[in-house]
């Protein structure tokens, strides 16, 4: 008999959603003006604790949107962790800036603020701390330094909606936070991103180069270069209705992590594999649900491959941006590399149920053992 498979993750998309879609093409207004576009802004923002928001077409834009509004340009260096999505050093480049990649920390797998003041030099402009998987870095240091030396402090969230540090929503707490609400993140639009801030006038700078850099107060006027990043209304209707199950999709999200803590726990003991940390600063979202597999006897491609056969997605970590041809300089971020080498994302869909975890858990302990 053929089980059925356990996905990575699947979108949790129901009628409210699909009511203002149709809402938004009655109305006529599909492109990058509507009503849904301005109430999600605002929703969303408000979740995070941000004062505006400015939605845009993808995660990437948001990044390169926000790099670029804080001034980041040709000739510039920004700090990033390599252990990260390409997107993050990719809109770095966009705005001709130079990625200098940073190590991780192996108590959180998050960019190690200890190793960036050995990274400064007179060209930093700014620094992105990524949350990965959904847990938070550590900001307090990273904000210190930034303070310290006129940096600008680009939060990647993209995987981290809901996630707090010291009781903060990510996304809020440095310059600006970017956001991704791509198909398998924690709430989706399809494609579709956000920035959200507190700064009033990066705000107007931001929504400037989102649309063309044309002057609001006058019609195809354009004091400066910008670029098409809207979010269309159709995308917008889907995010209000999501937003609203946010709060709900993030606990599942930390309900899970606890299932898998307790039906692993068996082969952490037994030292097969690492848990998925939480800081006890930190109230992670686990985007995705991690673990390091310890025997380095038994390739990650090995095990995923079993548990493939047993019905079960997962997928690796992402390879350290060091590593990638455009990027690689012949450096090595030891911890990074470790973490890329060993880890494995399991399932984490919202619609998990407890049955399929357990059901996760017995596949990893039958393809570590062969």
């Amino acid at each position: 008999m053929t089980v059925p498979r356990i996905p990575i993750a699947e979108p949790i998309l129901g009628e409210e959603e699909l009511a203002n879609v149709v809402e938004a093409m009655r109305s006529g207004w599909i492109s990058s003006l509507g009503a849904f576009i301005g109430e999600f802004e605002r929703e969303f923002a408000a979740f995070c604790g941000a004062a505006h928001g400015i939605a845009v077409a993808n995660g990437t834009m948001a990044l390169h949107l926000a790099l670029a509004a804080a001034g980041v340009g040709r000739d510039d260096e920004v700090l990033l962790p390599s252990l990260t999505f390409v997107a993050t050093a990719s809109a770095v480049t966009y705005c001709g800036a130079t990625p200098i990649f940073v190590d991780s920390s192996p108590e959180t797998w998050q960019l190690d603020a200890r190793a960036l003041q050995a990274k400064l030099t007179p060209r930093t402009k700014a620094i992105i701390p990524v949350h990965l998987y959904g847990h938070p870095c550590d900001m307090d240091p990273i904000l210190e330094l930034a303070a310290r030396r006129g940096l600008a402090v680009v939060e990647d969230a993209a995987e981290a909606h809901g996630a707090e540090y010291r009781g903060l929503r990510v996304g809020a707490i440095g310059s600006v936070g970017c956001f991704s609400f791509y198909g398998n993140k924690i709430i989706t639009t399809g494609e579709g991103g956000m920035c959200v801030t507190n700064d009033a006038a990066l705000a107007g700078r931001l929504r400037l180069l989102r649309d063309h850099g044309m002057d609001p107060k006058r019609p195809y006027w354009h004091e400066v270069v910008g670029y098409n990043y809207r979010m269309t209304n159709l995308q917008a209707a889907v995010g209000v209705a999501q937003v609203k199950r946010l709060p709900g999709f993030v606990e599942k999200k930390r309900q899970i992590a606890r299932w898998y803590a307790e039906c692993l726990a068996p082969l952490a003991k037994a030292g097969r594999i690492q848990l998925h940390p939480e800081a006890p600063w930190a109230r992670s979202a686990f985007w995705m649900y991690s673990v390091l597999l310890a025997d380095t006897r038994v390739p990650v491609e090995m095990v995923r491959s079993r548990l493939a056969d047993r019905g079960v997605d997962t997928r690796p970590f992402f390879h350290p941006a060091h590593t990638l041809p455009p990027y690689a300089t012949g450096a090595r971020l030891p911890v990074a590399e470790h973490l890329a080498g060993r880890g494995l994302n399991l399932p984490s869909g919202v619609g998990l149920e407890r049955a399929q975890v357990e059901r996760v858990a017995r596949a990893l302990a039958e393809a570590l053992e062969g």
